[in-house]
């Protein structure tokens, strides 16, 4: 088999690449080890919320010099500003090609309401999603009855502190009574196939109209819209606003997201390859000419370019044991500190030092090995070290704008060689 690029890992960064190569009419396989980790996201997307010193950040333009000041091995200081917000918006764009809507733009964070009723920072939200500040006086927030994964009396107290009325109801809907009877089962996921069907609306409208009470608005856990949204018929139907927040994963949006981006990749003839892990390589003239995989052990995948966006440690991008941080698919180089007792701190709150650790690469973002750079082999996401995603607020952000700096390196190369698409 025989492919212009080969991507391993099928996160937002894996996907991300693959959709604008794909788009410029590369043949591209994704190799995916298992669920990607946007499944355990909220569906919104950050772009750069704080800097490493904690000073937030409301426009990430205005912040990026100072970004570079404090972490120039950040992803975003090697690729320098005028390329962070030219990726940013194209970023954008790609997701609405995806037919993925999202409210938000590059140059403003925006605040969103948290599944505990807090505020964060962030770039892109679905629309469904509620922002600060609430444009009501009193919300609904309703939960499901035996759910455990969101607790609505938080949102409610969190929303009220801040200076918004709203009151606690609970959905009592008889057709999740299966689903109740075996608490294991009772996730967001399996919740939202039961309240996706068509045949159960009229009952959801019914019961939620009842309990809206006097609220201008609902607040709901995302127990809906796994295939398609159906945010948008409940507010119909009942007239006023339904706003959902993400549960604990899996996240009925973060699969919403993923699954959007996989059926773009697949319907601009991309191939992806689920339940494998590459397993070895084949070198030519410093440079890789085909991989080899679990389940094709005896038939090499043969490519002009490899892209690893295999994720850190939560994916497997990397490992770790008590000595050493290591990435285990080509053993490449991993920017870790030598002392082991640095590599985390004692208070649970604070930034963790580890969840910088990643690949060493240069302005290319190519990685090394023993120092040595191999030509056509690129990293692209969680698996760069240089940024901390949870405290800085730019884990989406890093992941697809490294992804389509990359891209563009790759179709400029093809270019200047004459590679056929």
């Amino acid at each position: 088999m025989k492919f212009d690029t080969i991507i391993i890992g099928s996160g937002l960064a894996g996907l991300t690449a693959g959709i604008k190569l794909a788009e410029n009419g590369q043949r591209c396989a994704i190799v995916s080890r298992g669920q990607s980790a946007l499944h355990f996201s909220s569906g919104s997307l950050d772009l750069l919320s704080a800097l490493p010193d904690g000073s937030p950040v409301q426009e990430p333009e205005a912040a990026l010099e100072s970004l570079a000041e404090q972490a120039p091995q950040h992803p975003y200081s090697l690729m320098g500003k005028e390329s962070v917000l030219a990726f940013a918006a194209e970023s954008e764009q790609l997701l609405a090609r995806a037919g993925i809507p999202l409210t938000g733009h590059y140059r403003q964070n925006h605040l969103r309401i948290t599944p505990l009723g807090k505020q964060r920072a962030s770039w892109l939200s679905p629309p469904e999603v509620p922002q600060a500040p609430l444009p009501w006086q009193k919300v609904t927030v309703i939960n499901i009855a035996g759910f455990l994964d969101f607790q609505a009396e938080l949102v409610a107290g969190s929303l009220s502190s801040s200076g918004c009325a709203a009151h606690v109801a609970e959905l009592t809907l008889p057709v999740l009574d299966v689903l109740r009877d075996n608490p294991s089962e009772f996730r967001a996921v399996n919740i939202a196939r039961v309240l996706d069907l068509p045949e159960n609306h009229q009952a959801l409208v019914d019961e939620l109209r009842l309990l809206l009470g006097s609220g201008e608005a609902m607040i709901l856990p995302a127990c809906f819209g796994l295939e398609e949204s159906t945010v948008s018929a409940l507010q119909q139907a009942l007239n006023v606003p339904v706003k959902l927040l993400p549960t604990l994963p899996p996240s009925v949006p973060g699969m919403r997201l993923h699954d959007a981006l996989r059926r773009r990749f697949q319907s601009l003839g991309g191939l992806i390859m689920p339940g494998d892990t590459v397993i070895g390589a084949q070198l030519e003239r410093g440079c890789i000419n085909a991989l080899f995989t679990k389940n094709h052990r005896e038939v090499p995948l043969r490519t002009r370019h490899v892209i690893l966006a295999s994720g850190s440690f939560f994916s497997g991008g990397l490992e770790a044991d008590r000595q050493r941080v290591f990435e285990p698919i080509f053993g490449l180089d991993v920017e870790v500190p030598g002392d082991r007792a640095s590599w985390s701190e004692t208070d649970f709150f604070t930034p963790q030092p580890w969840l910088q650790f990643g690949l060493k690469v240069n302005t290319r973002l190519q990685p090394s090995h023993d120092g040595e750079h191999t030509r056509n082999l690129y990293a692209i996401g969680s698996v760069l070290g240089g940024f901390n995603p949870i405290q800085q607020g730019c884990g989406a952000g890093v992941s697809m704008l490294t992804a389509l700096c990359v891209a563009e390196q790759i179709l400029a190369a093809a270019e200047a060689c004459h590679e056929p698409a």
